[in-house]
């Protein structure tokens, strides 16, 4: 494969570190697992161009109100009254910025506080969030695509084959529990989508997604690569594309969402 050119090399943002107390106005379930959350407020100036771009929500001891930290050189500052609220972080599903409504995807694991809020998120409620810090843009100009990952990368996988122009070739391996989790996307690209089934084993259990990118016959020409999930399985078919199928390490992007057996581990982009 050719090297990197200036045309492919993806492009960093930054963005104005703001926290934003907003309310939920609709909880919609896509999927029995995954369940939307629709906020709006104080958007003013949101931005999250790119599709693996992520806030962090903040969600403090059930009973107790938000609280609006200030935003120092360490990160955000609490006095020692506050106790600290437990932080996770979110790719923004959709921006409907002239609606002024910011959209997120929770999945509804049964354990945690992001997935136990999420359960029981209900109109009226409010979620304090912040960031996102910056955005990585990858141009659309590599010959094709490859996605893949579990439920957790689903909002970020989404997006990318959503935004993806046409005649933009995507093939996309999507790890979810069973047949009631897969999602169906609106795209002009010349998508090829493969959803893989765990079945009631535990999530970051199984090599669902390596074994099917083992088997894939690829598109010719140079491809892009976007993996995120679990760390491990992320890691492996990061190895898998550099040692076994001669994909340009600049051209892969693998990101550990979280780490199986490991409470909030996770790889910034």
């Amino acid at each position: 494969m050719s090297s990197l050119t200036d045309a492919r090399a993806p492009q960093r943002l930054r963005h104005e570190t703001r926290m934003r107390l907003l309310d939920v106005v609709d909880v919609t379930d896509v999927t029995p697992l995954m369940r939307r959350i629709i906020l709006t407020g104080d958007l003013e100036g949101f931005s999250a161009p790119g599709h693996a771009d992520h806030i962090k929500a903040f969600f403090p001891e059930p009973g107790t109100e938000p609280f609006i930290p200030v935003i120092g050189p360490n990160g955000a500052e609490y006095p020692d009254h506050i106790k600290r609220p437990e932080m996770r972080d979110y790719t923004p599903r959709y921006f409907d910025k002239p609606a002024n409504r910011l959209a997120i995807d929770f999945v509804l694991h049964g354990d945690g506080p992001a997935s136990s809020w999420a359960a029981q998120a209900a109109i009226g409620q409010k979620l304090l969030i912040g960031g996102p810090r910056g955005s990585l843009i990858v141009p659309p100009a590599f010959d094709w695509y490859l996605l893949a990952g579990d439920e957790t990368a689903l909002p970020a996988l989404a997006r990318r084959i959503e935004e993806l122009p046409a005649g933009a070739r995507v093939v996309a391996v999507i790890e979810v529990d069973n047949a009631a989790e897969e999602q169906r996307f609106d795209t002009a690209a010349d998508l090829s989508l493969t959803y893989v089934h765990r079945n009631g084993r535990p999530a970051g259990t199984t090599d669902l997604i390596l074994a099917t990118i083992r088997d894939l016959t690829f598109p010719p020409g140079d491809g892009y690569a976007y993996i995120a999930g679990e760390s491990s399985m992320s890691k492996s078919v990061r190895a898998h594309l550099t040692d076994d199928r001669a994909f340009t390490p600049q051209y892969i992007k693998a990101a550990g969402y979280w780490l199986l057996g490991t409470p909030d581990a996770h790889e910034p982009h």
